[in-house]
């Protein structure tokens, strides 16, 4: 070689620190899809036989304002909805409730009621389409509303199908929306899992999520290995309430993160599965091979957007979108080109939806199943992160499960750790982010952001008003004490917060009432 030729790159690694060679020629016995440990993905005929739910996911204001949305995305052809809630919601405060200010509708759409919820869903069929909803501390809540609606629709519950996130071991871990202790807050995990097996059979009743412990920084690694350790944790509490594991198991789902590194992006969904495979079938006994089967949700990584160039994004969520296809996604939501700056635009939306139908219908991936199954890289890269994931897995079970280690701290420093060295690498330009820290333009166009209107609180609080002058005050009272004496038992708690739902008592109501009895999880 030319001692004037210089390499591009030291070393070549993935994100997660992957070495990755030159060459490979190795063989790989890897099972068919459909069969255990489900490497190639959970169904044998994939895409050829139906396309992913392309989710996209909306929430903005008043609960008018996000139907307006919602109908825009249907009629646009996006095939499963997906809720995006505020701050207060999340938390479980009114719009009302001093906590609330400077957040009404700005993350999400604020919903205080079932009078909310109705305005949310009007004229959508909800046992025609299938709903995803991101909540979490308040989702008993927000589900019971939902279970409201399809009653007043006169759906049959038993095939009313959607997700709800239900994750809390991850907002201890990466993103701070917790309310309760984890006790606590685990109880109310089990209490739907148990309610929906009987009641809501085909609605999936946790989404255990990945995508928030990589946007705070985690390496794909770290992604695969916190998730599923939270996975683990949510089954053991099930199965120790009395639940048998393929009672509930075949409902579990996961949300993961994609990300810009393809290659590594596609073998950690392949790697995610064979590993839950493998933890359901020789740690838990699952017989039922539905209950082993791991079925995500992906988004597009929204701590990947930049705030320049903002067209380079589209580029970005395409690449990431293909990797979650031809990684084996059964739904996907792709980010607006904006949404480093704002809420995305309907044409930044539109853009994002149309971005999943052309890989569907256009690009012809879905037409084989397991595309890249078989390649050299992607089969390596599959080995090295399960092996990679499963001592992380270990260590954890070593500090006695996800929840002790959450105590400890130990996965939070370990994705500050890595956030602080990747952030470094940004710095140093070991890794280059295009628009970013190279390839830098010197004026770029300005950019029409979408906007939330500051009125969006008043109305709230005014509807509020209008909602506690109609309704039975003294039937909500007496629901709500009802709450905090069944919170001191072990009673299952949904069938007391959907009777007062539908008396109207609000998402802060209950949940003021539940902290009176349980208190606050502070983080240390």
């Amino acid at each position: 070689m030319s001692k004037n030729i210089k390499l591009r790159k030291d070393n070549f690694q993935t994100d997660s620190g992957i070495e990755i060679p030159g060459f490979l020629n190795e063989a790989h016995s890897v099972p068919d899809p459909e069969q255990y440990p489900f490497t190639r993905g959970v169904h044998s005929s994939m895409y050829r036989s139906r396309f992913w739910t392309m989710r996209q996911y909306a929430g903005f204001a008043t609960a008018e304002e996000s139907n307006k949305r919602y109908k825009f995305l249907i009629n646009s052809g996006t095939t499963g909805l997906s809720v995006a809630f505020d701050l207060p919601t999340q938390i479980g405060y009114d719009s009302d409730d001093p906590m609330s200010e400077g957040e009404v509708g700005k993350a999400g759409v604020a919903i205080d009621s079932l009078k909310d919820m109705e305005t949310l869903f009007e004229d959508i069929n909800l046992a025609g389409i299938t709903t995803s909803m991101t909540i979490n501390s308040t989702a008993p809540l927000l589900l019971m509303m939902y279970v409201a609606i399809a009653k007043r629709q006169n759906a049959d519950l038993t095939k009313l199908s959607g997700t709800i996130q239900n994750d809390l071991l991850k907002e201890y871990i990466a993103r701070g929306t917790y309310i309760y202790p984890p006790r606590q807050s685990m109880r109310l995990i089990t209490d739907i899992f148990k309610w929906c097996s009987e009641n809501l059979p085909s609605w999936n009743t946790i989404s255990i999520s990945g995508y928030h412990i990589r946007e705070a920084g985690s390496s794909a690694v770290q992604e695969v290995a916190f998730t599923l350790s939270d996975g683990i944790e949510y089954v053991r509490a099930a199965i120790e309430s009395g639940l048998d594991v393929d009672d509930f198991a075949k409902r579990l789902s996961f949300f993961f993160n994609s990300h810009n590194n393809f290659a590594e992006e596609v073998a950690k969904f392949r790697a995610a599965r064979k590993i839950w495979a493998t933890i359901m079938k020789e740690r838990f006994n699952a017989k039922d091979e539905n209950s082993m089967k791991l079925r995500f949700h992906a988004q597009t990584g929204g701590s990947t957007l930049s705030d320049k160039q903002i067209e380079n994004n589209i580029v970005r969520v395409t690449i990431q979108a293909l990797a979650a296809v031809l990684g084996g996604c059964q739904s996907l939501h792709t980010n607006g080109k904006d949404e480093a700056l704002a809420l995305p635009t309907e044409l930044s939306v539109q853009t994002a939806l149309r971005t999943q139908q052309i890989i569907a219908y256009e690009s012809g991936v879905a037409d084989s199943v397991d595309v890249l199954g078989g390649s050299y890289l992607i089969e390596y890269l599959t080995d090295q992160i399960e092996e990679k994931a499963w001592e992380y897995i270990k260590k954890i079970d070593e500090l006695g499960g996800a929840s002790k280690a959450i105590d400890y701290g130990f996965q939070k420093n370990e994705i500050e750790k890595n956030a602080y060295k990747t952030q470094i690498d940004i710095e140093n330009k070991k890794i280059i982010e295009v628009g970013v820290n190279d390839f830098i333009a010197e004026s770029e166009e300005k950019n029409i952001l979408f906007k939330i209107d500051d009125s969006v609180r008043k109305r709230q609080i005014e509807n509020l008003r209008k909602l506690k002058e109609s309704r039975d005050n003294e039937k909500v009272r007496e629901l709500l004490d009802i709450i905090k004496v069944k919170a001191m038992t072990t009673e299952n708690l949904l069938p007391f917060f959907l009777e007062a739902v539908e008396s109207y008592a609000t998402v802060g109501e209950i949940s003021n009432a539940l902290r009176e009895v349980w208190g606050e999880y502070k983080s240390a």
